[in-house]
């Protein structure tokens, strides 16, 4: 009976609780701009494809951020286009809208809990809220995401 007991109860217990813990290893960075507007969820292939489509619209996006000193982009890694349509897309934070680490008010910019580094993300895979910019010609870069509003990493 003390087999079925847990075969029935302690067991499945067991697995939902492993299952919550590994889905809280992401790190969402939230802001307090746009919160009630939905964003449109589109791959980065095809956000560049259709970039004039997108312009001024909300959207979420992953990729790979990568920064440095003058570079602030979200790349497509992985998939194997032509150089010519696989530009990054030029990544513009605002101080208009404040990115803190859901439950904290650590900042996404945050220099002593970064490790140092100046944000969490570099050379990460993230998923990114933001409005789109077709008009942003920066040398490499085909357009840009402004008005940054949610991360996850």
């Amino acid at each position: 009976m003390a087999k079925s007991f847990a075969a029935k109860y302690i067991f499945p217990l067991v697995l939902i609780v492993g299952l919550q813990s590994c889905s809280h290893d992401k790190k969402l960075y939230k802001s307090d701009c746009d919160v009630e507007k939905n964003f449109k969820r589109i791959s980065l292939v095809n956000l560049m494809d259709s970039l004039p489509y997108y312009d001024n619209k909300l959207v979420e996006v992953s990729g790979k951020y990568k920064q440095d000193k003058d570079l602030s982009a979200l790349f497509n890694e992985g998939v194997f286009l032509p150089r010519k349509k696989n530009k990054p897309l030029w990544v513009e934070f605002s101080p208009d809208c404040p990115l803190y680490l859901e439950g904290t008010r650590i900042g996404f910019f945050d220099y002593d809990y970064n490790g140092g580094k100046l944000t969490p993300a570099n050379n990460q895979m993230i998923v990114i809220h933001g409005v789109i910019n077709a008009h942003y010609k920066g040398g490499a870069f085909k357009g840009s995401i402004g008005r940054i509003s949610y991360i996850q990493l």
